[in-house]
């Protein structure tokens, strides 16, 4: 069959989905632009041109990892109960980082040692970021939440990733109803404990990063 020779939105996106597969499929070390390039049925300057270098092909697969979370909270149905809906954000994060590993990893791990992310990069993931603090300051305005939305913010998405990671490697538990106990009692400990009054910053710490 003829490669394609076109540098066209088709084929950029056909690439970047044939490399997100390829990541699925053999982890960091399965992605080579090579490969890539051949089950696209293009070529290796192909790619090139279309993404710059491997860098930036890993680049793409990076904010295509943020679009695609991002894709899912949306479709989470807005509910007149803060904490409920807040707790559906995190069983969406859980589910995303579950079904898509490898992806995670590179958004999340920096796998790759030719692409680190840069402040720009790092960007990427502003419009996730903002839809949980949007969600968390929802809970702290109804008075389900207390504390700096920001800060709450991140500590969930900490919380999450700690226990997806868990999950993956198996030392959540056994069955299916152990993890899932597992997630509830946490997630619910810990949205329990900012029900309380807010914790003072130290003095120290006068410039809150509002990232």
């Amino acid at each position: 069959m003829a490669r394609t020779k076109l540098r066209t939105p088709q084929l950029r996106d056909r690439v970047l989905q044939i490399a997100i597969e390829a990541l699925a499929k053999g982890g960091v070390s399965g992605l080579t632009t090579r490969g890539v390039a051949h089950h696209a049925e293009t070529s290796v300057p192909a790619v090139y041109e279309l993404f710059g270098d491997k860098a930036g092909l890993v680049r793409e697969i990076f904010f295509e990892g943020f679009r695609r979370l991002r894709r899912q909270f949306d479709v989470i149905v807005e509910t007149d109960d803060p904490r409920a809906d807040l707790e559906r954000v995190i069983d969406t994060y859980r589910s995303f980082v579950r079904d898509n590993p490898i992806l995670t990893e590179v958004m999340f791990s920096r796998p790759f040692a030719d692409f680190d992310p840069g402040p720009d990069d790092l960007a990427a993931g502003g419009s996730v970021r903002e839809y949980v603090v949007g969600r968390v300051r929802r809970g702290v305005d109804a008075g389900a939440l207390a504390g700096d939305p920001t800060d709450i913010a991140h500590v969930l998405v900490a919380l999450a990733q700690g226990l997806a990671a868990q999950e993956r490697a198996g030392w959540l538990g056994t069955s299916r109803a152990s993890v899932d106990r597992r997630w509830t009692l946490a997630v619910g400990a810990v949205l329990d404990g900012f029900r309380g009054q807010p914790i003072v910053q130290n003095s120290v710490d006068e410039r809150p990063d509002t990232r």
